[in-house]
């Protein structure tokens, strides 16, 4: 990955983003000692969240719409608004035009 190369970042950073919500659900899946769900390219970003984080392979699992609506409402509030200490690791390891991922990884081992 060229860091200077502006579709180069775009690319890195759709790619953290898309992966998000299933490294979350994956971490609680397996606090919960229950199996992972993969996600599935039939349904939304908050949606998608919801079925990773809920659903069982055994049973059939129907996401509720308002459930997803107001999980993306609050992606976007807390995208828009959070300015945490991992946040501002990410910021400040970014502007050292370090790896986006790295930086990624950097905010997560700051949490």
């Amino acid at each position: 990955m060229d860091i200077s190369n502006p579709k180069h970042r775009e690319i890195a950073a759709f790619r953290l983003i898309s992966k998000m919500p299933t490294l979350a659900s994956i971490c609680y899946k397996y606090s919960k000692d229950q199996p992972v769900m993969y996600p599935r390219n039939d349904l939304s970003y908050a949606e998608n969240f919801l079925y990773m984080m809920f659903a069982t392979p055994c049973e059939d699992y129907k996401v509720n719409p308002v459930f997803a609506k107001a999980m993306d409402r609050i992606f976007i509030l807390h995208a828009d608004h959070e300015q945490n200490a991992s946040t501002s690791t990410v910021r400040l390891a970014g502007s050292s035009g370090a790896n986006p991922f790295a930086c990624i990884a950097a905010g997560i081992a700051t949490l």
